[in-house]
């Protein structure tokens, strides 16, 4: 039984900065694909960003520069710098293992103006 958990989430104000994390459980993490992604109200899913078990990182273009993705296979746990936040970063942000049917149940970043 394999379970991601996020956690980090919260009200910021624009500008500010969040980090969040995703703990894993079980025996896939020292070999998956680790992925971010959100979902704002009324728009479909997309990916923020992802890391490889050996560490290579890709993230969406229109992210690049101000998240940071990253993750510490000793503690089996995948994280996500959010910095100047933006109002249009309001999302539930989820954590996911890339190829495999495990998701976290999410996190919600809301930024204010």
């Amino acid at each position: 039984q394999v379970q991601l958990v996020e956690s980090g989430g919260g009200l910021v104000q624009a500008g500010e900065s969040l980090r969040l994390s995703c703990a894993a459980s079980g025996s896939i993490f020292s070999f998956a694909t680790m992925g971010w992604y959100r979902q704002a109200p009324e728009k479909q899913r997309e990916l923020v960003a992802f890391i490889t078990s050996s560490g290579r990182t890709n993230y969406a273009d229109s992210l690049k520069g101000r998240f940071t993705i990253s993750r510490d296979n000793a503690k089996n746990t995948v994280y996500l710098q959010l910095n100047s936040l933006k109002p249009e970063d309001t999302a539930v942000y989820y954590c996911h293992a890339v190829g495999m049917n495990y998701w976290g149940q999410g996190t919600q970043v809301t930024v204010s103006s």
